[in-house]
């Protein structure tokens, strides 16, 4: 069994068990090429196999994981959709639960993944093409400079439609259009 990068995993007692931690590993190295922790990965698995919400406690215990790295693994899995904070709560303590379904899975992780690049460099591109613009046509760029300013912005205008195809890319696939036939959700 594979070590989490701060703990190990409880060995499992049954046959089920082993094949859920057969499971859980290739869930976590699919996740870790996708840039994801592969102790994440395993946080994740646990959660998906499990039929009730989880407190950090029970996945910390589940993990053996420290508090801090285990509060980290959770924001990080939530930011990205794949896990819910529940309204409910157990004692005071909240509850977790991972999201299930793959397909919606794979919607909710790109989907929130490709609009946080779309928004950085979008933010970064948008606001220096007019000063960009209007160092080209002042009388006092040399001509070396203008010309590596066009470069530039030719470069910055096809960015800018890459990143307009990926907004509506984004659009469809939050909207479930890449799913036909498929039971997002259910």
């Amino acid at each position: 069994m594979k070590k989490s990068i701060s703990g190990k995993m409880k060995e499992p007692s049954s046959a089920r068990e082993e094949i859920r931690v057969k499971v859980i590993d290739a869930i976590a190295q699919t996740m870790d090429l996708y840039g994801v922790n592969y102790s994440f990965g395993q946080l994740y698995g646990i959660l998906f196999f499990e039929d009730r919400p989880m407190t950090l406690e029970e996945m910390q215990t589940s993990m053996n994981m420290s508090k801090s790295n285990m509060s980290y693994a959770v924001r990080s899995l939530t930011d990205s959709k794949m896990v819910s904070k529940l309204d409910e709560k157990a004692g005071r303590q909240d509850l977790y639960a991972a999201e299930t379904d793959f397909f919606k899975a794979f919607q909710l992780f790109f989907a929130s993944k490709l609009q946080r690049e779309i928004d950085v460099m979008t933010a970064a591109i948008k606001p220096v093409i007019e000063p960009l613009s209007e160092t080209i046509l002042a009388l006092e760029t040399s001509e070396e400079e203008r010309k590596l300013c066009l470069q530039d912005l030719h470069k910055l205008r096809h960015a800018v439609r890459y990143y307009e195809w990926l907004q509506q890319f984004v659009d469809k696939l939050e909207d479930g259009q890449f799913f036909e036939g498929q039971q997002i959700g259910d």
